[in-house]
């Protein structure tokens, strides 16, 4: 495995304009171990141009001959998974099982998207004059700008990936420089498998300028970001301006209603093992957990045991249930947010500190009685931090879910049928799980709603995002 992630633009590898790198951390040790290539905006030209000569042709190619070149990169990835998730482990920080787990998906989302390329069915209309042929045709958009982020650095460009070359897109993929290696080799995968020059390139360097020439770039066509939502709000109006489609999925605040009627022994194996994994860097991580308050303490003590019997350590050690977090910006996010909880009314049942002096490593934290105008209540935490908050009343826990303007997965615990209707109903969210964590498998959409973005990343749903729409009318002579 290289040391050193090089850009890869109209099938080469190469160090780029200017040969400038940046180093790449180690968050277990906070120690420098491989370098990054900066992209320049000659090289981000040669990306785009090399993405639009590589469309005239790719798009022609037929559904199933991409769909076998999309699955003979899976079989690749499967071959590498094991010396990939160390890879991943070592510049990203989640255990080796998270890895391989993260892996392994990737897997099943490039065999998804490399049978659902031969299925992009148009339809016919029929006409209302004799020898009138209506019909409605999906064609690919055209070369796309995608923005993948760190904390799933392998799933989600593959969902980017697989999508867009399902459709018949070419794609300029600006991987994140937190973990660019690993990238680095899915990539490889589909240079490897047959894909030819041009389909997919990628680049990493100074992301808000990556972003402001891909985007509004004559010869790009589509962007699909993945990422907070005030970077996300930023580029989604960039790319309005120019008339750019767009998929945006973007930050999240997840509540988890749990109903005195739940089973709770089973929601407390489900829900704590969701919060702490990779050490809560999730977009659709469980957060705010409201607890009908018939059985809110006895749910916080036994939920707090949990979380002080999680290890925590370097990823690689088998031992390892718990990893850093990605960069030195997580723990001060974690110590503002308990120490303004702490300040405003919440204890702290678990965690709520750093460990150790080198590494990025957070306490799994668990903070009780958060009202809901605490800061970690109203942001993002992206952390191992659950808040409990109890609730007399499901309106009250329903009303609570829906006050901020995320909206990109939720969760409920209830035995009774007539509740889970009326979460499925009243709760605003692009997805949600009842009685389980059953969210982000390819066949099933993956997006938010409100200020969580639009779009989606998985299911039949994802293909169509790189595609429009031509209507046909044709009347014989």
């Amino acid at each position: 495995m290289s040391t050193t992630a090089q850009l890869f633009i109209d099938g080469h590898w190469s160090d780029g304009e200017g040969r400038q790198f940046l180093d790449l951390q180690n968050p277990a040790t906070n120690d420098n171990f491989a370098a990054i290539a900066v992209a320049q905006v000659a090289d981000l030209d040669r990306a785009a141009q090399a993405a639009a000569r590589a469309f005239e042709s790719w798009r022609n190619v037929s559904a199933y001959e991409r769909g076998r070149l999309i699955k003979a990169a899976g079989r690749l990835l499967a071959e590498r998974a094991d010396a990939i998730a160390e890879v991943l482990t070592r510049e990203q920080g989640k255990p080796l099982s998270e890895a391989k787990l993260e892996i392994g998906n990737s897997v099943g989302l490039l065999e998804w998207f490399g049978e659902e390329a031969r299925r992009s069915y148009g339809r016919d209309i029929p006409g209302r004059a004799p020898g009138v042929i209506q019909t409605v045709r999906k064609e690919p958009v055209g070369p796309t700008a995608a923005f993948t982020p760190w904390n799933f650095p392998v799933a989600q460009s593959t969902r980017k990936i697989g999508a867009a070359l399902a459709a018949g897109c070419t794609l300029v993929l600006k991987g994140a420089e937190e973990t660019p290696l690993s990238v680095v080799e899915l990539v490889k995968c589909f240079e490897e498998a047959g894909v030819p020059p041009g389909v997919v390139s990628l680049v990493f360097g100074n992301p808000a300028q990556i972003s402001a020439h891909l985007i509004p770039h004559p010869l790009i066509r589509k962007v699909s970001f993945t990422g907070s939502t005030p970077v996300g709000k930023a580029l989604a109006a960039l790319a309005g301006q120019h008339m750019k489609r767009g998929t945006f999925e973007l930050g999240g605040h997840a509540p988890v209603i749990i109903c005195a009627d739940a089973n709770l022994d089973l929601t407390l194996e489900r829900v704590s093992g969701a919060k702490y994994r990779n050490a809560g860097q999730v977009c659709i991580s469980p957060t705010r957990f409201l607890i009908e308050e018939d059985i809110y303490d006895n749910f916080v003590d036994r939920f707090t045991e949990k979380a002080k019997a999680i290890t925590v350590g370097d990823g690689m050690a088998a031992e390892t249930r718990m990893g850093p977090l990605a960069n030195p910006r997580r723990i001060e996010a974690m110590d503002r947010l308990v120490a303004d909880a702490n300040a405003n009314g919440a204890s702290v049942q678990a965690g709520g500190r750093r460990i150790a002096n080198k590494g990025n490593f957070f306490e799994p934290t668990v903070l009780k009685d958060v009202s809901s105008d605490v800061a970690a209540m109203n942001e993002e935490p992206f952390g191992p931090m659950a808040l409990m908050q109890s609730f007399r009343r499901l309106d009250d826990a329903i009303a609570e879910a829906n006050r901020l303007e995320y909206g990109l997965a939720a969760y409920a615990y209830t035995s009774s049928a007539e509740k889970a209707r009326r979460i499925s109903n009243d709760v605003e969210t692009g997805m949600l799980s009842i009685n389980h964590h059953g969210l982000g498998l390819p066949e099933t959409p993956f997006g938010g709603v409100k200020d969580s973005g639009y779009g989606s990343e998985g299911g039949i749903e994802a293909v169509e995002a790189y595609q429009t729409i031509k209507f046909v009318s044709h009347a014989a002579f």
